[in-house]
């Protein structure tokens, strides 16, 4: 019996997951790691610790396992985007890694749209020049930390990193090259005009392929650290949206999903371009070659419902300590104690800026229509209300140009009943839950992987490995409610649009 090996190289750790040829999900290892965060919309990572975790995962995952590394046919990885690693020619990290939420790089966005107007870079790379991107990421290391940019000779994605540490050999695929702002979406190659405009090095960004190539086999050195063979095979992979893509099974036009994690996205699988007038959501490539990932991506979704139980469901969390429950199902058996629309309040989830739709990093959260009749369950329903309202402004953009039946859901925000009803509800499309919510990622890197090295035919081999275990359809009464309180969530933004800019000033 032949094995994949799947790393989901995310925000909050790495998932390790053993998958047989069959599909068959043999076992998972998750490693977590720290992230910093500071100045207010400063996020960083050491690529030392997801080098570590990828380390700890694959050997804890082969021991438990009990599967003997010879049997691994492939090593692939997924792994979160728009992420500024800079290292030296032999690969050594200078400075930690600047994350996708990272919101410093403004000056140097702005600095791009002085040479190359906003409309004319979004058809070239499908993205909105904006702070989130590796690009602006990169400018900003170059104007604020001159010595280090001196040194960088590669700037990576963190499952690029990774793969260096594995192979010795630097290279991105398209999917991730695609979220730095400095690729051609049209002619899958690096963009002169964006790279000439932010006056970066060409030479700092490594070669790209393909999602389903052979980068090269585990060097001696990664054999040793990870416990894996020396010259296994390892796939280049794909960015964690477009592996979550296979994993769902969105790999051909008329499938959409919405991955709900710490952040969150809704992605569907198009031809070509889906451009929106106000370029509020994105164009990727595919992993699967010849297409592209359209998506709109959030900052803060579980990491929103994170906050809200830190800092305001303490109570919560000390019972659910007590009981030995999960505290989150506790804070929702709370919400529905508030009807839908949750008595008035509105949760605005802006905790860390915001990409789509809103493509502000001066947005901040709020809670608006508060009233001393105002409850604790109505605060907890406003903030799931307030994501999820803001998902649906992107599902509606989709609208306009895909039809839009049924959604996906995967990711731990899914494990919750209430929250796919609120979805299928504020969407108004069938929601439906596979049996794989965690490790879709991971799984769609598995048959990536597994393709690449002729061990499936094809990446329809991802229905060996799913099946839909929940269906909810909309309820027309919670329809009717949040048709009216959708409008006032949109003009609560809007009303306080200039404060948002004035106190980022503070």
């Amino acid at each position: 019996m032949k094995y994949i090996l799947a790393h989901d190289l995310g925000t909050s750790g790495n998932k390790a997951t053993l998958f047989s040829e069959e599909g068959q999900l043999v076992a998972s290892e998750t490693i977590s790691y720290p992230t910093n965060y500071f100045n207010r919309t400063w996020a960083e990572q050491n690529p030392s610790d997801w080098w570590k975790a990828i380390c700890q995962s694959s050997q804890n995952l082969l021991a438990r396992a009990k599967v003997d590394s010879a049997n691994i046919a492939v090593v692939t990885l997924s792994g979160q985007m728009m992420g500024c690693t800079c290292v030296d020619r032999l690969g050594n990290p200078l400075r930690p890694s600047i994350l996708y939420c990272d919101q410093r790089s403004e000056k140097e966005a702005a600095d791009i749209l002085s040479k190359i107007s906003l409309e004319d870079a979004y058809k070239i790379v499908g993205h909105r020049v904006a702070a989130v991107y590796a690009l602006e990421k990169l400018m900003w290391v170059r104007n604020n930390e001159p010595d280090i940019y001196r040194q960088t000779a590669m700037t990576l994605c963190a499952k690029d990193y990774i793969n260096f540490r594995l192979t010795g050999q630097f290279a991105t695929d398209f999917s991730d090259a695609s979220g730095t702002n400095a690729f051609d979406i049209n002619t899958m190659q690096w963009s002169d005009t964006m790279i000439e405009a932010a006056e970066v090095e060409r030479s700092m960004f490594p070669n790209a392929f393909d999602s389903t190539k052979v980068l090269g086999g585990i060097t001696g050195e990664a054999a040793v650290a990870t416990g894996l063979k020396r010259g296994t095979p390892v796939c280049i992979g794909g960015g964690d949206g477009s592996c979550a893509g296979v994993g769902v099974g969105c790999i051909k036009p008329g499938m959409a999903y919405n991955y709900l994690g710490s952040s969150s996205w809704v992605a569907l699988t198009v031809k070509e371009p889906i451009v929106d007038p106000l370029m509020r959501t994105m164009n990727w490539a595919h992993v699967v070659p010849g297409y592209l990932h359209p998506s709109g991506s959030v900052q803060t979704a579980g990491a929103a419902y994170q906050w809200l139980k830190e800092k305001i469901c303490t109570e919560e969390m000390i019972r659910a300590e007590q009981l030995g429950h999960n505290v989150y199902e506790i804070m929702n058996t709370l919400l529905m104690e508030s009807p839908p629309g949750a008595n008035g309040v509105i949760f605005l989830p802006y905790l860390l800026g915001e990409r789509s739709p809103r493509w502000n990093p001066d947005a901040r959260g709020a809670l608006i229509g508060l009233t001393l009749a105002s409850t604790r369950a109505d605060i907890v329903r406003s903030v799931m209300e307030g994501i999820t309202y803001n998902l649906g402004l992107i599902v509606d953009i989709f609208r306009n140009h895909v039809l839009m039946e049924t959604m996906t859901i995967i990711g731990g925000g899914a494990k919750s009943t209430i929250w796919l009803q609120m979805m299928a509800d504020i969407y108004n499309v069938r929601v439906q839950r596979p049996n794989f919510l965690e490790e879709a990622t991971s799984m769609g890197a598995a048959v990536v992987g597994g393709v690449g090295v002729g061990l499936f035919p094809g990446f329809e081999t991802i229905d060996r490995f799913i099946r839909i275990e929940k269906t909810i359809e909309p309820n027309e009464e919670n329809q009717a409610c949040y048709a009216k309180m959708k409008p006032f969530f949109d003009k609560a933004y809007f009303a306080l649009f200039d404060l948002f800019t004035d106190m980022a000033k503070i």
